[in-house]
């Protein structure tokens, strides 16, 4: 398994004296800018411009800069569900600042509850995914359908959650429903870095680069609901492929099955 880095006592103390309350400064008064202007704002075009600078100012303070690849493979002009792998919470205010165009986010139900960041989630038009509840769970997934058909781009991570170790996890399919049933393209996307600077369950930001690797779209074509693993075993392979070159872990589909995960480490 790979290690969670440990960031020095400099990196703790800035993070703790400067990054964390700055982070927290912006999402408060991002979060209120964007409420605020929730109420003129129907298509949320200005939402989107308070999360994106939001995330710029993050990613900056965070001394995280991000280089984006392989953009120029996707048609932007046309809808499609972006799949993503989970490694941190500086996913998304990556993805805010790495993707040219406006979109919706596939969020878990926990985020919606927060102050301000859920309060943005909520009137922006982002989309809640409860895993808790099956009826619940068809709704938002219908939901993101009837986006994706009427022309709005979605975020997903396949994974269901972060990554407590830096590998990728098990996709979870129903994610795929939503491509399959608009009939529009599936895009991977691989983010690099953004473990090393946050991981799950800790809260020291150590600086960090980080890579947003946009791999060729993938067509829904002839796919039919019942087809949501196969197309997730496809999806998963194209994230891993993109992954795994340019990661800070070894690739576990490279090791011998007979050493274990025990010796999967840092590379």
């Amino acid at each position: 398994m790979a290690r969670s880095p440990q960031p020095g006592l400099g990196t703790k103390l800035m993070a703790f004296c400067v990054r964390d309350p700055l982070i927290y400064l912006y999402t408060a008064v991002f979060g209120t800018g964007s409420l605020l202007s929730s109420l003129f704002d129907r298509e949320g075009r200005v939402q989107h411009w308070f999360a994106r600078t939001w995330s710029r100012f993050i990613l900056v303070t965070a001394g995280c800069p991000l280089s984006i690849e392989g953009m120029e493979r996707v048609d932007t002009a046309h809808p499609a569900l972006y799949c993503v792998n989970h490694l941190s919470a500086l996913d998304i205010p990556s993805l805010y600042v790495g993707l040219p165009f406006q979109f919706r986010i596939m969020a878990k139900a926990e985020l919606f509850r927060l102050p301000f960041l859920g309060w943005h989630l909520r009137r922006s038009g982002q989309i809640s995914i409860d895993r808790e509840n099956a009826r619940a769970s068809m709704k938002s997934l219908s939901a993101g359908a009837a986006a994706l058909k009427a022309g709005m781009p979605l975020v997903a991570f396949p994974e269901g959650g972060r990554s407590i170790d830096g590998m990728v996890q098990p996709f979870l399919g129903g994610v795929f429903y939503m491509a399959i049933k608009a009939q529009v393209p599936i895009v991977p996307m691989a983010l690099v870095g953004t473990f090393e600077a946050l991981p799950m369950n800790h809260y020291v930001i150590a600086p960090h680069a980080f890579r947003l690797v946009v791999g060729e779209p993938i067509s829904t074509e002839g796919y039919v609901a019942r087809d949501m693993e196969k197309l997730s075993v496809v999806v998963r392979e194209a994230i891993e492929n993109l992954y795994y070159p340019r990661a800070h872990v070894a690739d576990p589909r490279k090791v011998p099955a007979t050493q274990g995960p025990e010796l999967i480490a840092n590379t």
